[in-house]
């Protein structure tokens, strides 16, 4: 796995051994990236799910300012650290240990211009519990984005407050771009 543009373009990153991470591939991030490129300048991003960090990175390496990743998983979380050195981002970048949705009952010191939400395929509760945490609208600038990535057999709807901006399905997979609205989150 390499970064795969920008600044640290072509870094190797690793991910953690024993598949209790799903790494998005190259396809998936050259198509993903390719749609937030106008929106990556100077953003804050949020990887939740964040396993060895390739999308919060991967952005970084494109211009985001900074990232938050939140990931639970002890190896995920040493890969995810690795990774943040062998790019030189340590410095633009946090690290959290511990459950999204108590990580999103917290509200941030700042907002997120993007949010990765990248759950196990096979946990389809806690993509919804996620999307619909109300932490999660309260976390977010106004105009941010919220991306989720699917297994395509999983259809989701967007929680009330959120309106779909954009459906692109790859291969298996389907990722759905959400804008939410500010005054489900009190703002």
């Amino acid at each position: 796995m390499r970064v795969i543009a920008g600044d640290a373009k072509g870094r190797t990153l690793v991910v953690p051994r024993g598949g209790g991470t799903r790494a998005a591939t190259d396809r998936i991030r050259e198509t993903l990236f390719a749609i937030l490129e106008p929106e990556l300048e100077g953003a804050r991003v949020l990887d939740l799910f964040a396993g060895a960090g390739t999308l919060g990175i991967e952005a970084l390496s494109r211009g985001a300012i900074h990232a938050t990743f939140v990931e639970r998983g002890r190896e995920a979380v040493g890969a995810l650290r690795k990774n943040l050195a062998a790019t030189d981002f340590t410095d633009r970048a946090s690290v959290v240990e511990a459950n999204v949705l108590s990580f999103l009952s917290e509200p941030p010191v700042e907002p997120f211009d993007i949010a990765f939400c990248d759950p196990p395929f096979a946990d389809v509760e806690l993509a919804d519990a996620t999307l619909a945490h109300p932490g999660l609208a309260a976390a977010l600038s106004p105009g941010a984005l919220v991306v989720a990535r699917f297994h395509r057999k999983h259809p989701h709807s967007p929680p009330a407050h959120a309106r779909v901006a954009r459906v692109k399905e790859i291969g298996e997979e389907t990722l759905l771009f959400l804008r939410y609205s500010h005054t489900a989150a009190g703002g």
